[in-house]
């Protein structure tokens, strides 16, 4: 597009001087900063351009044309992921993953139709890619879980958080569904609700001095429909053989030794496996199905009877596994005797000091006699509601690992980590629509979602992969003033959303961050920036 401009001409008995208005969509499509130099070269005759010369000390728009970074990477790992499919599952299978991230509204599977565009085609092949089970989320993980061990040093161990997830339904026929209890309920009373379990598996990312649990894994854990009053002996025994298998302690233990297994086979066999649970899975199921060269941090209860490690003797008969009893959890934390230690962590982007102390070795009748044990108490952190008001005090923490010889200050910093797999819930649940599927079949209860929770994988690990010195995210606000640590995943989506819909939502192909005199009505018909930084809650 042309932009007529007036050449001026000012003429001096030795010199004269010529001057050019330059546009000012020119001059902010290009990255123009006032006071910069900039470097003029005839082309050809009647052509001449402009351009800055290396070292330019300008700062590069996140609107510029051709910038999609985030794109580009998110594009490259998702290639990775399905190399192996055929090229039009590859391709079908690769808009859903896009569609999963820059849908608006409910994520259906109609919903990603919509935002791929596909409304006027015949669907039965995007449901069926879901109910035949003819795609593996599990191959998506795998490039994520690649790429991720790829950035770690070789002596770094890979920190895994395991946790479970309830997703509501309200469909009596979906598969897996079943009344269970509200975790989001009051302590003071036991709610119900019509849900489906989940497990994942999130591995820590280092970035900037902290991490970011990015999803690896992902199970749908479904308890076994319970038999019916007129059943049979041999019914109810299955029920509860069942009930023993898909327990989330076996589903969990399972899930690691598979993750083991996968990382064996990846050329991973020497870097140690660090699993962080909550006190959920502390219990006899997992640890004693530990797999090798893996370490679980988990909370333990406050009254948790603990041994000592036996004494040698030479007397003849059978070796003893348990000394003398231990204090337990809170006996350590209220004894004087014993000092309080400080170590430095990393909590939400900022160092603090807390205190701690520790006990070991020791053994539980839980975790047997092949585990050795360390126990650390974390002090309550005190806190206050206002600025004025009093200091409150939170719960003491109680935690053991099966590494006895472990640096307690890396043993507190890893289990900090677990807590960004909550945030992992939070986002999958409310920005990305994970369970809002309308889907019954078993396949495709488990394909769907892990395909989107898959993406949310993706997205995080491609904002991993670039430069972190570089802000690729696009402007906060301007009422919003506050500087992120590292970019939330309502960020990554505008600025995805960007890169693929930004040229196309702005006609005249320039886009600039600075604020333009319009009237009401001409903004409001603007729908650039009500589709890139729409949000379906607030």
């Amino acid at each position: 597009m042309p932009f007529p401009t007036k050449v001026q001409l000012i003429q001096r008995k030795a010199s004269e001087q010529w001057y050019i208005n330059f546009p000012s969509a020119l001059a902010q499509a290009m990255d123009f900063v006032k006071g910069e130099t900039v470097e003029w070269s005839v082309h050809r005759q009647g052509f001449t351009c402009v351009f800055a010369p290396p070292g330019r000390a300008s700062f590069p728009s996140p609107f510029k044309k051709n910038s999609a970074l985030l794109l580009t990477a998110f594009q490259q790992l998702l290639g990775e992921a399905t190399a192996d499919l055929p090229d039009r599952m590859r391709s079908r299978l690769a808009r859903h993953v896009l569609a999963q991230i820059v849908c608006l509204g409910t994520h259906s599977v109609t919903s990603l139709l919509s935002s791929s565009g596909r409304l006027a085609q015949d669907w039965t092949a995007d449901y069926r890619m879901y109910s035949r089970d003819r795609i593996e989320p599990d191959a998506l993980f795998a490039s994520v879980r690649q790429n991720l061990l790829d950035h770690l040093p070789q002596d770094s161990p890979a920190v895994v958080a395991l946790d479970d997830t309830r997703i509501r339904k309200s469909g009596r026929k979906v598969s897996g569904a079943k009344y269970t209890r509200d975790p989001l309920g009051p302590p003071f009373q036991v709610n119900l609700i019509w849900a489906q379990r989940f497990l994942q598996l999130s591995m820590a990312s280092a970035a900037d001095g902290q991490a970011r649990m990015v999803p690896i894994g992902w199970r749908h854990a479904p308890h076994p429909p319970k038999p019916t009053k007129n059943s049979s002996e041999q019914e109810r025994q299955r029920y509860r053989e069942d009930s023993h298998k898909q327990s989330l302690g076996v589903v969990a233990g399972n899930e690691m030794a598979r993750l083991r297994s996968w990382m064996d086979d990846h050329s991973q066999a020497q870097r140690p496996l660090w699993t962080i649970v909550d006190g959920g899975y502390t219990n006899r199921t997992v640890l004693k199905n530990l797999p090798s060269r893996t370490v679980l941090v988990g909370r333990i209860r406050s009254d948790a009877k603990l041994y000592f490690l036996p004494e040698s003797t030479t007397s003849k008969g059978r070796r003893r596994v348990y000394g003398e009893q231990a204090p337990t959890p809170e006996q350590l934390r209220t004894d004087e005797s014993i000092p309080w230690q400080t170590v430095a962590v990393r909590i939400g982007g900022e160092q603090r000091e807390i205190r701690i102390k520790t006990l070991g070795p020791l053994r539980w009748r839980p975790a047997g006699k092949d585990h050795t044990l360390q126990l650390i108490v974390i002090a309550p952190l005190r806190y206050r509601v206002t600025t004025e008001g009093k200091h409150l005090y939170r719960s003491p923490g109680f935690l053991i690992a099966t590494d006895p010889v472990a640096s307690p200050q890396e043993i507190v910093q890893r289990y900090i980590y677990r807590w960004d797999i909550e945030c992992n819930f939070r986002d999958e649940k409310t920005l990305l629509g994970v369970g809002e599927a309308q889907v019954r079949d078993p396949h495709s209860v488990e394909n769907v979602t892990g395909v989107a929770v898959a993406a949310y994988a993706l997205l995080l690990a491609s904002s991993h992969n670039l430069d972190p010195s570089r802000d690729f995210t696009l402007p906060n606000p301007r009422w919003n003033r506050r500087h992120y640590s590292r970019a939330t995943t309502r960020q990554l989506i505008q600025q995805l959303r960007q890169d693929l819909w930004g040229q196309a939502l702005h006609f005249s192909g320039f886009v600039s961050a600075k604020t333009q005199p319009q009237n009401a009505e001409n903004s409001i018909a603007n729908p650039y920036h009500a589709v890139i930084h729409a949000s379906r809650f607030g």
